[in-house]
Parts: structure tokens; sequence; C-alpha cells
């Protein structure tokens, strides 16, 4: 099973390609889509949405997991994000892709074993797992571990079933 995952930004959207045989995980590609921060909103959406719409073309995923968006205190990032993960939703479903959504906690427990990791440990976690030569850049480690979550059934290293679960206060409940 190919997957694709997607770490959803305006300026910079990373994508990450794994494909799982089994129980083992094998790394296909990854990369940014960039934006910029300048130009009009629509035409940076557009930017997003035929970038993602090229690496689907090109590496043919048969799934595709995706970070949901988390409430920043500035609600117009947050709006711009969301705006940003629809274009890249947009760019799965037109394909007819199946596409299922993680939060940064359930990416970050299942890649790491704990759901507060630092950014440096979730890289650190993705070289090894999937036997990179060196630790990839931010916005691809995240989108590669979104897909590996997605590999693990949303579960992962620790073996935390999040489906049906909310966020409180930091915690699972």
């Amino acid at each position: 099973m190919r997957i694709l995952g997607i770490d959803p930004g305006l300026q910079i959207t990373g994508f990450g390609v794994i494909e799982k045989t089994g129980e083992k995980l094998a790394y296909i590609a990854s990369g940014t889509v960039k934006t910029g921060s300048g130009g009009e909103l629509p035409g940076r959406l557009k930017v997003i949405l035929d970038g993602l719409a090229e690496v689907i073309a090109t590496y043919q995923p048969e799934q595709v997991a995706i970070e949901k968006v988390f409430v920043n205190v500035n609600p117009q990032s947050t709006l711009l994000l969301g705006q940003a993960r629809g274009a890249a939703i947009s760019a799965a479903v037109l394909r007819d892709l199946p596409v299922a959504e993680y939060t940064a906690l359930q990416v970050k427990q299942s890649v790491v074993g704990n759901g507060h990791a630092a950014k440096e440990q979730v890289q650190e976690m993705v070289k090894r797992l999937l036997k990179l030569p060196a630790i990839p850049k931010p916005d691809s480690a995240d989108a590669l571990a979104c897909a590996i979550c997605h590999a693990h059934g949303g579960q992962g290293l620790g073996k935390l079933a999040t489906a049906g679960f909310r966020v409180k206060g930091g915690r699972l409940v």
C-alpha cells in the first residue's frame, strides 16, 4: 500500500510518500510545495492544489493521510491554515483517494511514542523508521510522520488507539 502524508501549510506544504508491505515501511519520496509569503490567497491555494496533484500523479498513492488543523491563538492564522488544508484535501479527493485525518498528538504518539514530542524527536524517528541516510527537513518529516501514523493504523509505537477520543488540556479524554 502506498501512502501520501501531507503536512498542510499556506507558505510550505510538506509531503511524504511511503510504501507499506506487510509490517515493513519503505521511503519513496518527500518534499515541499512552496507558495511563498506573498501573492493573493486564491493563487497560493492553486499552487498547493496543483503541486499536490502533480505529486499524486507522479507517485500514485492509494491512500492519503493529512494532519488536522489545531486552533492557534490567532484565529486568522487558523483560518488560512484550514484553507491550505482544504486545497490539499481537494487534490486527493479529485483523484478519488481516501483521506484519513490525524491530530499532531496522534502522529507524534504513533511515531515517537510521546504525543508531546519535540519536532527534532519526530525528525529523528522518521529517519530511523524509514532508514534514511539523513534527517529530513521539518515539513517533509511531519508529512512522512503522518503517513507512518496512517500505516500504523493511527496507533504505532505507543499502541495508543486515539480514534473516538478528543484532546482536552493536552490529554486524550
